[in-house]
C-alpha cells in the first residue's frame, strides 16, 4: 500500500460510525473548514521561516485536510479523491499548452496572458459569465480585493494610471472624516473599507503585493516594538512609565539600531 492509498485508508476509518474517531465522525464541511484555512497559513509560516521539516509535517496536515474533505464527498456521493486529483491534473494539462499541447503550440512556448485566457474561457463556460466570478468569498479581504481589483481591469474598469488612485484615496479619506464628525460609525466603518479597497488598487498599480507588503511592516514593527521594549525593561521600567513624546524618542531610536 503506497503512502497516498495508506492515508485514505487512515481517513476511511477514522469516519466509520462503528469503529472510528466520535470527533471525526461527527464533522461536517462547514465545521473542517476553518481547520483547512488554519492548515494553509501554518504551511505559509514554515516556508517564511524556512524551516523544512516543519514544511513536510505541515504539508502533511494540509493533505489530510483535502483528504478529510474528499472522503466527506465520497460518502455522500458527490465525488472521491480520485475525482480531485484528476480534475487537478486535467486542469493543469489544459492551461499549460505550452508544455502539453500540441507540437505547434509547445513551440510558441508560454505565451503572455495565456494563463488569465484560459481561465475565462472555463469561467465562461458556468453558471456565472461575470467578469469577477468565481473569486472565493472565503479568502481574506485584502487578496480577495486585490482580485476583485485585477478582474475589473481586464474589461477596461479601472483608473489608467496611479495618480487616479491616489486621489480616490484622498476623497475616501475626506469621506470618513466626514462620516467621524457626524458620529455616524455605520459611515464610518464603510468609508473605511473603501480607503482599504482603494489602497489595494494603488498596490496593484505600483505591482506590489499588498499582502507581502502589510506582511512586512508587521514585521518592521514587531521588530521595533520589541527591541524598545527590551531597551525600556533591561532599566528596570516598563513602558507606562514614559509619557507619548518619550516613547516617540525610543522608538526613533530602536529604529536606528534595528532599522
Amino acid at each position: 500500500m503506497d503512502s497516498i492509498e495508506k492515508l485514505l485508508e487512515v481517513m476511511r476509518k477514522l469516519r466509520d460510525p462503528k469503529v472510528g474517531c466520535p470527533w471525526d465522525v461527527e464533522q461536517d464541511f462547514a465545521s473542517i473548514a476553518p481547520y483547512t484555512i488554519e492548515e494553509a497559513y501554518e504551511v505559509a509560516d514554515a516556508i517564511e521561516r524556512e524551516n523544512y521539516d516543519d514544511l513536510r509535517d505541515e504539508l502533511g496536515d494540509l493533505l489530510l485536510q483535502v483528504v478529510f474533505h474528499a472522503q466527506m464527498a465520497d460518502e455522500g456521493g458527490h465525488f472521491s479523491f480520485d475525482d480531485v486529483a484528476g480534475r487537478i491534473s486535467e486542469k493543469m494539462i489544459r492551461r499549460h499548452p505550452h508544455v502539453f499541447g500540441s507540437e505547434e503550440q509547445r513551440g510558441n512556448g508560454k505565451v503572455d496572458g495565456s494563463w488569465e485566457e484560459i481561465k475565462e474561457q472555463e469561467r465562461a463556460g458556468g453558471d456565472d459569465a461575470s467578469a469577477i466570478a468565481g473569486v472565493a468569498r472565503a479568502l481574506p479581504a485584502l487578496k480577495r480585493a486585490e482580485k476583485l481589483g485585477k478582474r475589473a481591469s481586464r474589461v477596461g474598469f479601472d483608473w489608467p494610471d496611479r495618480h487616479g488612485v491616489h486621489a480616490k484615496i484622498v476623497e475616501e479619506l475626506d469621506e470618513l472624516e466626514e462620516a467621524v464628525g457626524a458620529r455616524n460609525a455605520a459611515a464610518a466603518e464603510e468609508e473605511f473599507g473603501d480607503i482599504l479597497f482603494a489602497v489595494v488598487n494603488l498596490a496593484r498599480h505600483l505591482k506590489i503585493d499588498p499582502e507581502k507588503a502589510l506582511t512586512g511592516a508587521n514585521h518592521k514593527f514587531e521588530r521595533r516594538f520589541r527591541d524598545m521594549e527590551r531597551e525600556i525593561t533591561e532599566k528596570g521600567k516598563s513602558l507606562k512609565d514614559f509619557s507619548l513624546a518619550s516613547l516617540d524618542r525610543h522608538w526613533r531610536a530602536a529604529k536606528q539600531r534595528v532599522g
